[in-house]
């Protein structure tokens, strides 16, 4: 169980396929894995895809809605969130009652190069309904409430729930935790490293590329979709981080994005929007 037993040397036989391996060394515990479990279920996407995803928390907390929850999620460049043992999580959060979750959605590596290559470009939305589609059915399960459910991711993540800030809102989550994120799809290219990054998101110098590419813009997405005349969305509580010592994001990103909800947001539909750098 790899999110709740520290790194461990085992020493197994091919004779019983590895039947019954024998603990040789491991790094000690690092917080308290009494009544923690680690469940996989699935959850159903907009397309109908199976989106499998792991939760870690107590089992013997009420299936009520009130379990503070926080969904992890990446979801880029065939990268892929496998189980690992984190001290941090463990004693800050799951020692305390949270449960933590795993989103493991389309665009990432999990299941080889089909489940990456379906969420790139003008199919990026689908990483995006994935990690809604984990939202809603942890919800539905009991295990919390859009009150008490936040989600977190950097980098490319930052991209993914920077999305979910401005696509849902507090409607499916009450925080967001956005981490040096990409925001201003725009741009992107022209900062660091993103040139890079082309084949995965698209061309925004593209006119028709962009007509996808602005959809998934965070930055863009404030004015298009969220402030739009009619618009019942509202911002959850918000941390944005980034750093000028990243070599790959640009700090622009979180700068320019904290700044347009401070400045273009009335105050009421973003009660709490927070911002730490380096």
């Amino acid at each position: 169980d790899g999110y709740l037993q520290p790194d461990t040397l085992q020493l197994a036989s091919a004779a019983d396929c590895a039947q019954a391996p024998r603990d040789l060394k491991a790094k000690p515990a690092m917080f308290d894995v009494t009544g923690l479990v680690t469940e996989q279920h699935e959850a159903i996407s907009a397309d109908g895809t199976k989106v499998p995803y792991f939760l870690i928390r107590r089992s013997d907390v009420p299936l009520d809605g009130t379990t503070p929850t926080l969904l992890d999620g990446y979801g880029g460049f065939e990268i892929p969130m496998t189980p690992g043992y984190s001290a941090g999580v463990g004693a800050a959060w799951l020692e305390k009652g949270g449960a933590k979750v795993i989103a493991n959605i389309r665009g990432g590596g999990e299941f080889g190069p089909a489940w990456h290559q379906a969420a790139l470009k003008e199919n990026r939305h689908r990483a995006y309904e994935d990690f809604e589609a984990v939202a809603r059915d942890l919800i539905d399960r009991g295990v919390t409430s859009p009150g008490r459910l936040a989600c977190i991711g950097g980098s490319n993540g930052g991209l993914l729930v920077g999305n979910m800030l401005t696509r849902e809102g507090a409607r499916l989550f009450g925080a967001v935790v956005c981490q040096v994120p990409l925001l201003d799809m725009q741009r992107y290219h022209k900062l660091l490293a993103g040139a890079s990054w082309m084949a995965e998101y698209g061309d925004p110098d593209d006119a028709e590329e962009w007509k996808f590419v602005r959809t998934f813009s965070p930055y863009h997405r404030l004015h298009d979709e969220c402030l739009r005349e009619g618009s019942d969305w509202r911002c959850p509580q918000v941390l944005f981080t980034t750093s000028t010592k990243d070599d790959r994001v640009h700090p622009g990103h979180a700068r320019k994005m904290v700044r347009r909800l401070l400045d273009d947001v009335p105050a009421d539909k973003a009660p709490k929007v927070l911002y730490w750098e380096n």
